[in-house]
């Protein structure tokens, strides 16, 4: 969609890749309505599911060396951007999904911030309803296994 964005200017794209976002899926929209406009308590039960994920992929990423979590404030949601040293996020990305673990890796719609603070990018492990401690757990098996993926 976007080329660069900065504070003083945003460049678009070329078509047809100005509009690579694509269509929403609003069937799954309309198909998700009446679970959310019914129950507010099946929302609130998402978030803090999400949010102990969060807490969970937080602390275990801290405890490795090699690795710096972007952004630390109280109210994050759902996501954690890391960065790795020596290692670029893009590459990062590609070597994680050989091994199986998806991650975005990117600008994240923040480049006048990834300027600022002098990232190229970063990745980020985004959680939702459908992960489990379980899934997280695999996730970090696969971090176990970094120093053969990294060598």
């Amino acid at each position: 969609m976007i080329l660069t964005v900065s504070f003083e200017k945003t460049t678009y794209n070329e078509l047809p890749w100005k509009f690579e976002a694509g269509t929403p899926n609003m069937s799954g929209a309309v198909g998700l309505a009446p679970p959310w406009t019914t129950s507010r308590a099946w929302l609130d039960a998402i978030a803090a599911h999400e949010q102990r994920l969060l807490q969970l992929a937080s602390a275990e990423l801290a405890r490795l060396p090699e690795i710096d979590i972007i952004g630390t404030a109280a109210t994050r949601r759902r996501c954690c951007r890391f960065t790795m040293k020596g290692v670029h996020p893009h590459d990062l990305g590609t070597i994680l999904d050989a091994e199986g673990v998806a991650v975005r890796t990117g600008h994240h719609c923040a480049m006048p911030v990834m300027t600022f603070f002098g990232l190229p990018a970063t990745a980020r492990a985004s959680f939702g309803c459908y992960n489990t401690s379980a899934t997280w757990r695999a996730w970090c098996r696969r971090w176990a296994r970094r120093g053969e993926v990294f060598a």
